[in-house]
């Protein structure tokens, strides 16, 4: 049923994404959440979200792409990508970065 071969469309990933959601969503847990992360994440694979969480930050306060490219050594095509995926309508990212400055006021 599960390999390390599943692929996008594979139904087993989008199952398996809702249900991590979902429980994720279920607790306020920002400890727990995070040692959560690290313990399914690899070190490398931490890193990475890590930095596109920056990416969409530093897009949202309009930092110039190579800038970001410099800082962050990311690919331009990941920023690109970052920033089409901000600039859509009901974008997740603008959602996303809504709840963590409404976090930072609290």
């Amino acid at each position: 049923m599960y390999s390390n071969s599943m692929k996008v469309d594979d139904p087993a990933v989008a199952l398996n994404l809702k249900e991590l959601s979902r429980t994720l969503a279920a607790t306020s847990d920002a400890v727990l959440i995070e040692d959560f992360l690290r313990s399914l994440l690899t070190p490398s694979e931490t890193a990475d979200i890590a930095a596109r969480w920056a990416l969409v930050k530093a897009l949202d306060n309009k930092i110039p792409q190579r800038e970001i490219a410099a800082e962050l050594g990311l690919s331009l095509c990941k920023i690109t990508r970052g920033s089409r995926e901000l600039k859509k309508p009901d974008s997740p990212f603008r959602k996303m970065l809504h709840i963590a400055d409404t976090l930072k006021s609290s």
